[in-house]
């Protein structure tokens, strides 16, 4: 039988899910946290199949993928035994590549 794998966050996709967080409740509380606790659950997706997120294009490297939902990319690194959500953005940012070195080692 086929290992389950573990969804890992970084510190990085942690603090980036308490900002976009803070971010929407300046509008509307209930709506930040229903947002956030979507992007999390779209996260747990990837337990089933971890490469169904694309390929990061600014990186085009086969194991680090995006998903994406409404206006925010999920970054995650597909290992072994795990998926380590690396981290989280606003779309139309491209992703710095710095993040992902910190965030891999």
């Amino acid at each position: 039988m086929k290992q389950k794998v573990k969804i890992l966050w970084t510190k990085e996709s942690l603090l980036r899910l308490q900002e976009i967080e803070e971010y929407i409740s300046r509008d509307n509380q209930s709506v930040a946290i229903e947002f956030v606790d979507k992007l999390i659950s779209i996260a747990e997706t990837l337990v089933d199949n971890s490469h169904k997120g694309r390929i990061v294009p600014e990186l085009s490297i086969e194991n680090i993928r995006e998903l994406i939902h409404k206006n925010y990319r999920i970054v995650y690194l597909i290992n072994k035994s795990s998926i380590d959500i690396l981290t989280l953005f606003e779309r139309r940012q491209l992703l710095k590549k710095e993040v992902i070195s910190k965030s891999i080692n």
